[in-house]
This record gives C-alpha cells, structure tokens and sequence, in this order.
C-alpha cells in the first residue's frame, strides 16, 4: 500500500501494484506531511493544525491531536510514542494508543522540519536557525546548535553525528551527543532537501541546481552533478542509485559510486518537489498535476 497526502485535503491509500484506490480520509486543510506508518496506523499532519492517526486498512480515524498551528512535519513513532513538530513552535510526544499528550517541547520559531530519532534523543532543525536535541522521555532539551539562518532539511543520524542542511548555505556535520560541529560543506544557494545516507557517504541537493555527495567522515566533496534547477526533493537510494526530484522538471537517477547520470526522465508536470518512494522494483512519486506515479 502506498499512503500519500494532498493538496485537496486528503490522506490517501492505494494499492502499490495496481494504483487502486483502497480509501481516502478527509482533514481540514491541505496535507503537506508525510505519512508514518506503524502497527497497522497512519500518521500524518495537516494544515488544520491536527496530527490524525488513521487505521491504515479502513481508513477510519482513531484519534486526532490538536496543534495550534500547522502541521507541516513528518511524523516519526518510536516506542510507542509519536514525534512531531508544528508551526507552533512546538515539538509534541503524544501516545500512539491514546492519542494524549505525553510532553511538548517549546522551540524559537516554526517546525517543519521532521525529527529523527536515536540514542534516546529526538532531533530536529528549526525556523530559528538551530538544530535541537530533546530527550525523548522527558522532553527536557539537550543541547542546541545555531546555523546561520533557517532549516527546512530533516536531519540524518549516522556514526555518532547529525546531518543536515540550512538555508543558509552550509551543510553540517553535528556531534550526536556534544551538539559541537565536526564539519561543514559550503554550497551556493539554499539547502531545503533532506539528506540521504549510504556506503559512509551523505547525498543531498541544493538549491544551487547540485546534488552533492560528501564524505561522512570529514565533508570532503566526493562528486556533484549539477542539474537544471533548484533540488528540494530528498533522494532515495536502492541498489547504488539515488532518485530525486528536481525544479527543472526531471526525475533523476544517479549512480552513487561514479556521480554519473544513470537516466532522467521529464515528468508530465512542472517542477517536481515530490521526494520518491521506493520498493518492491517500482519508484513513487506525486505530482504538481494531482498525480501519483509508478515507475518500474
């Protein structure tokens, strides 16, 4: 089953290998998150300031968790708990049974970006500038990291670090436990894609038209291809390719050794701001148009 969510207010749910509709389930506004899914429930937030959780075979709502502001965030659920931030300025824990509130955790401006979790600690970037570290069981914050402007990007954890990017450019590599920084990458334009790690090397794309790949270790540039427009679709990676999306209208796909371009293909659409999905052979992704799209 592939769940998606949509600028028509719903949350969707079709069937992987046909495209067939199984159910849709209306919120309140447009859907920009996207959905989690554990245990045989979705989680997804939506604009009207709630987070829905959703039974992932009827469709039908379980609970629903105000906000007071939009819900832009991807939801993560970790031990019976699921994280998310919103435009609030909040970050919530909230039970995955009840639906009640566990804590919430008050940062400096909006969150858009999407936690990740490890080590008992949540992380995730902010309007603010900064990147937060909460523990996750009592909300309490760890430590906080200032960039130089706002993040959109969603962190990646690998090999004791954080990895992210801001829009101010820069591209960090974060101690997990200290906050303190072990390298950045400077790129030319804004970083809004969320990074993708793989064979001790991170991916991402930038605003400045480059999809870079760096090393893990020590930031070093290992390649870049450059595209024809702004890169805030976050790549996905199977068999040592990555796919993403791009401004420029193309769904790319890149070996991860080489840097070299694999295929692009131009989609029946304007600029593609979706992040694919893939499994089971095929790629997904949505559509400016109103589309979801299979490719084998």
């Amino acid at each position: 089953m592939v769940y998606f969510g949509s600028d028509d207010n719903y949350l969707y749910a079709v069937n992987a290998s046909t495209g067939e509709l199984k159910w849709k389930f209306k919120t309140g506004d447009v859907v920009y998150s996207s959905p989690a899914v554990a245990d045989g429930t979705v989680y997804v937030g939506s604009h009207d300031g709630y987070l829905y959780a959703v039974d992932a075979k009827t469709g039908k709502e379980s609970w629903r968790f105000k906000t007071g502001y939009r819900v832009y965030s991807s939801p993560a659920v970790n031990q019976g708990t699921v994280y998310f931030g919103s435009a609030d300025t909040y970050l919530y824990a909230v039970g995955v049974t009840s639906g009640n509130l566990l804590w919430k955790f008050k940062a400096g401006s909006w969150i858009l970006s999407s936690p990740a979790i490890a080590n008992g600690t949540v992380y995730f970037g902010c309007w603010d500038g900064y990147l937060y570290a909460v523990d996750m069981v009592t909300g309490q914050k760890k430590w906080r990291f200032k960039t130089g402007y706002r993040i959109l990007s969603s962190p990646a954890v690998a090999d004791g670090a954080i990895y992210f990017g801001s829009m101010d450019g820069i591209f960090y590599a974060v101690d997990a436990k200290s906050g303190h920084e072990r390298w950045r990458f400077k790129t030319n334009e804004r970083i809004r894609s969320s990074p993708a790690i793989e064979m001790q090397t991170v991916f991402f794309g930038g605003d400045d038209g480059n999809f870079y790949a760096l090393a893990i270790e020590t930031g070093q540039e290992k390649w870049r291809i450059k595209t024809g427009g702004p890169i805030i679709s976050s790549a996905s990676i199977a068999d040592r390719i990555a796919y993403f999306g791009c401004a420029d209208g193309h769904l790319y796909a890149v070996d991860i050794e080489t840097g070299k371009r694999k295929w692009r293909l131009k989609a029946p659409f304007g600029w593609m701001r979706s992040s694919p999905a893939i499994a089971n052979g095929r790629i997904y992704f949505g559509g400016d148009d109103g589309n979801l799209y299979a490719l084998h």
